[in-house]
This record gives C-alpha cells, structure tokens and sequence, in this order.
C-alpha cells in the first residue's frame, strides 16, 4: 500500500462521491474491501464528515454528517441484514463516534501544523486485499492531512511509520498500545476478507460477472 498516497486517496474518494454506484467489471482473484473516511474544515456545501466503504472499487455504504445515518449503495447490500439485523444501526453507531474523533483530531492537527482558518482535511484509508487463490491476506491502514500521507500502518512489523515530522508523537504514543495493534492485526487481516467474502456473495450477480 505505499504506492497509494493520500493524494490517490482524495481522488478516489471523489470520484466515488461524484459516480455514486461505481460500476462492476470483470473481477479476477484478487479482491478488496476499501474503507475511506474524510474530515474536512472550511469546505462549503459538504459533509464535515464522509464515510463510503467499497468492495473491489464497488461503493457499498455512504454515510455523512448531514443524514448521520449509514445506507446502502446497492440493492443486494439489504441482504446483510437478513443475517445481522443490527447492521445498518451499529455502522450508522459506529460513524456516529468517529465523526466526533475526526472532528478533534482535525482541531489537534491545526495546532501541531500551527494552523487555524482555510481548508483543511484530515482521511483514513483501511480495509484488506486477499487471494482467493493463495489465501494470502494484506491489510492495510493510513492516515492522511491536507493529501499528504501523515501516519502509515506497517502490519508486518507491527508498527506505525510516520511520513511527518508532526506525526511523530502518534506514532510512539499508537506503537505503544499494543492492545489496540493487535485488534488492528487481526480485524485487518481476519474479519475484514470475512466481511468481504460476505459482502462478494451477496453481490455475486453483478460483482462477480465476467
């Protein structure tokens, strides 16, 4: 995942905002599931907070602080219910508290970077690709301010590697929790390609067409 910068995250994000849906296409093997969440300050006529979750580049969820409710993108994605009930409830839940976290890491940021007024935003990319073939699982997590990369997740060796000088004091503060790493670990690396290979049969009509 170092090749994909937060620049490249921006882009996606908007383009996935602006196309909506995104559109299905032949899928190989190798498949995703792609987190974006994106804070934003001093933008005009847009959420402080956008959350869409995709499924090999396939948009599945929006959420946003103006509807503060979490739905789906896809028809088939009312399936997930008929097996998690609560679902829809807990992500909306779940959005509902990292809204609030966003909304003071933004201000944290702004006076590490001795910033205050204009634009500014803060993302997080997260999620896995796996192999149906080989089993092999990446998961991968990274932190963006302004579209530049500010804090990186290194799963190999479980630790956080800071592109900026201001993400210093994260990275030895998150390098030291090592509770949280290994929910980290093993939510990237184990239940997310689960949700994935969920979220692939309940699409397999349109995700899976050749």
């Amino acid at each position: 995942m170092g090749q994909f910068t937060m620049k490249t995250s921006v882009l996606v994000l908007v383009l996935v905002l602006v196309l909506g849906t995104g559109v299905p296409g032949a899928v190989g093997e190798t498949h995703s599931v792609k987190y974006f969440q994106t804070a934003s300050s001093g933008v005009s006529n847009f959420p402080e907070y956008v959350s869409v979750g995709l499924i090999d580049d396939v948009q599945m969820f929006h959420y946003d602080s103006k509807t503060k409710r979490a739905e789906p993108k896809q028809d088939w994605m009312d399936k997930v219910t008929a097996e998690d009930p609560e679902y829809w409830t807990r992500l909306t839940r779940i959005n509902v508290g990292n809204q609030e976290w966003y909304k003071f890491s933004m201000e944290t940021l702004k006076k590490r970077f001795n910033q205050s007024e204009g634009v500014h935003v803060v993302q997080r990319l997260s999620g896995c690709e796996w192999d149906d073939e080989t089993g092999e699982v990446t998961g991968f997590e990274q932190h963006g301010y302004n579209g530049e990369d500010f804090i990186v997740l290194d799963l190999k060796t479980e630790t956080w590697i800071a592109p900026s000088p201001q993400a210093v004091i994260t990275k030895h503060r998150w390098d030291h929790d090592r509770a949280e790493m290994e929910y980290n670990k093993h939510y990237l690396t184990q239940e997310c390609p689960e949700w994935g290979r969920k979220y692939l049969e309940y699409g397999r009509s349109s995700l899976l067409r050749t």
